[in-house]
């Protein structure tokens, strides 16, 4: 058919909402009639599609139009969106970028997401930059809240007249014993249980299990001194919020204690006192088999699904030095640091630079202990109070709320930017922070201290996305080093005498104690201690984009390598990650076990291909 429409009139002189309401029309109707070429050509040439889920059942992000007409091809007939509009009035910029949240309906689902649309250089029409589409719920299976919400009481007759707790206790006792779960979570953290509390809710028969005597002993067994560095309003578990008056850091004891509130309220079913000892999986019949220990009793359960939820900061890495076993005194890693009581009159050495390191050497300094700490390598520091301000304050801080940003626009809005350019929106911050607190960080370099702002200056979060590691949040240690109360050397470590540590330039420090503050190995390493190398290297390296960064090699991955979405390996799913990750993204993941559980048809897009194996 030759085409004889005029192109669209240039849509930058209307207002915001009928900007947005018309780029709508037009892609629902592109997507109604199938015509992925008219669909792609509403999209920039430099644009992101960032799914959850939704059309992908993946978390995928596909770049420019030929990714976007890959995608679609594969997935518009089964996916069938429609009923795309705004959720609230959109909002522009002096660049001329309009921004909306928006919901949207698929074959399956509802959904919501994020649209950024801006002129296109050549034309001047109205073209998607960023679009972000996550499924929130499958139809036919919602959740039971607000005016669908149970009950609860017997109100007339009813055959089964066992109570509440009756029901539960039931149920638990039934479960792992006569029912299989259909979900198997490894890891009782906030990971596994934001994730058993979404399952819960979903009716999907699952189980969390956790080594710890208590929900919460994740935390509390922790150094004493430890505290979240990471403020309330970004902290929220899902379904139950912080409430108003809990503090802004919330101490480890605290947090520990709120888990075990939040498992019990929520209803999660929760094994204590479990450690999981192998898992194989038995590719005719589609399921694990997972051998336990719960409380002395084995037991072999059968899920169709395993989750590892045992956190990016659960593997600990613990080098293998020369002279260890000569050392006369004590060496343990820093998940095992007990706090400065007991070390009085004792010279701690602590290696490593990062979150951990500086938290113990601030209390063993602040009791009184003689401290150094040795930097291997530089670190990115930035003050708790520029980051909450510059870094967090427009999405999450009291002023956000009180602007009208909620928690869930708030997530929504930072999941919209996609990695490929989210260090360009990184960089500006850190350059105000550096502007900021350049006396601070000029103090610091004073005392010898090894900066760096990221291999391209984008700061803490990309360092986080990329490595996990290669930071600290200030929240007083750093004058410490400043003013020399924390002692600090430099270098690798060559080896342990009897009584000191000695590093590659032959400087020798007195020790008798030895704190390994040298970070946390992939997350598949537990795959590899549980079901064998093979099934570890099938899934490959977890966490990292693949930006071809420090300890992030590529090539470009687009999203979190293997975290919250399908892997390699059939029935294996990870799940970590911050008190942000464990909320926002538990959603998705138990979407994708939901549909799973109901026979939905789940045909992924995008599995990535391994090209790192740890």
């Amino acid at each position: 058919m030759t085409q004889t429409l005029e192109p669209p009139a240039a849509r930058t002189t209307a207002d915001p909402q009928q900007r947005i309401d018309a780029w709508l029309a037009d892609f629902e109707a592109a997507l109604a009639a199938r015509d992925v070429s008219r669909t792609t050509g509403l999209f920039a040439t430099d644009s992101f599609w960032r799914d959850l889920v939704s059309f992908t059942w993946n978390l995928t992000t596909v770049e420019g139009r030929e990714q976007i007409g890959d995608m679609l091809q594969a997935r518009l007939d089964d996916t069938a969106p429609h009923t795309f509009r705004t959720s609230e009035p959109p909002t522009d910029d002096e660049a001329g970028v309009v921004t909306a949240f928006i919901e949207f309906e698929t074959a399956t689902g509802r959904g919501v997401g994020h649209l950024r649309i801006k002129p296109d250089d050549a034309s001047g029409t109205d073209a998607a930059w960023t679009l972000l589409t996550t499924l929130q719920e499958l139809k036919g299976h919602e959740e039971p809240a607000g005016p669908t919400r149970v009950l609860g009481a017997v109100h007339g007759s009813d055959p089964d007249r066992r109570s509440w707790a009756q029901k539960r206790d039931d149920e638990e006792a039934a479960l792992g014993r006569t029912v299989e779960p259909y979900v198997l979570v490894i890891g009782g953290g906030q990971g596994g249980i934001a994730l058993g509390a979404r399952l819960r809710q979903l009716g999907v028969p699952s189980i969390v299990v956790d080594r710890h005597d208590r929900p919460g002993d994740q935390w509390r067994k922790r150094y004493k001194s430890l505290c979240l560095h990471d403020p309330v309003w970004y902290d929220h578990l899902p379904y139950l919020p912080f409430p108003d008056n809990w503090p802004v850091f919330a101490p480890k004891d605290k947090i520990g204690d709120w888990l075990e509130f939040y498992t019990k309220v929520m209803e999660v079913p929760y094994w204590s006192k479990t450690t999981c000892t192998s898992a194989s999986y038995d590719e005719a019949a589609q399921q694990w088999t997972v051998e336990l220990d719960r409380d002395g009793e084995p037991m072999t359960l059968h899920p169709t699904q395993l989750v590892l939820a045992t956190g990016m900061s659960g593997k600990a890495n613990v080098p293998t030095i020369p002279g260890q076993d000569t050392f006369a005194g004590e060496q343990h890693h820093s998940s095992q640091h007990p706090g400065p009581d007991g070390y009085a009159g004792k010279r701690v050495v602590v290696i490593g630079s990062n979150n951990s390191a500086h938290d113990i050497c601030k209390a063993l300094v602040e009791n009184g202990i003689d401290t150094t700490m040795v930097q291997r390598s530089s670190t990115h520091i930035v003050r708790s109070d520029s980051l909450m301000e510059i870094g967090l304050g427009a999405l999450y801080s009291e002023e956000a709320v009180a602007s009208g940003m909620t928690t869930k626009k708030a997530d929504l809005t930072f999941a919209s930017l996609p990695y490929r350019i989210m260090h360009e929106f990184q960089i500006p911050l850190y350059d105000q922070i550096r502007e900021r607190d350049k006396e601070f960080y000029a103090r610091l370099e004073a005392a010898g201290f090894d900066l760096d702002f990221g291999d391209d200056d984008s700061g803490l979060f990309m360092k986080y996305l990329r490595r996990g590691s290669g930071y600290y949040i200030d929240v007083g240690a750093c004058e410490l080093i400043a003013d020399g109360s924390i002692k600090l050397e430099h270098g690798q470590i060559d080896h342990l005498t009897e009584h000191s540590v000695v590093l590659a330039d032959g400087t020798e420090l007195p020790a008798d104690v030895v704190v390994y503050a040298t970070g946390y190995g992939s997350m598949n390493g537990w795959a590899a201690d549980l079901m064998g190398q093979e099934v570890a290297d099938r899934v490959g390296k977890v966490w990292g984009l693949g930006s071809a960064t420090t300890k992030d090699p590529g090539p470009w991955e687009g999203e979190q390598r293997n975290m919250w979405k399908p892997t390699r390996q059939p029935g294996l799913w990870f799940h970590g990650g911050n008190l942000h990750q464990s909320r926002h993204y538990s959603l998705y993941l138990a979407l994708q076990l939901k549909a799973r559980y109901e026979g939905i048809p789940t045909p992924v897009y995008g599995l990535p291909e391994v090209h790192h194996l740890s």
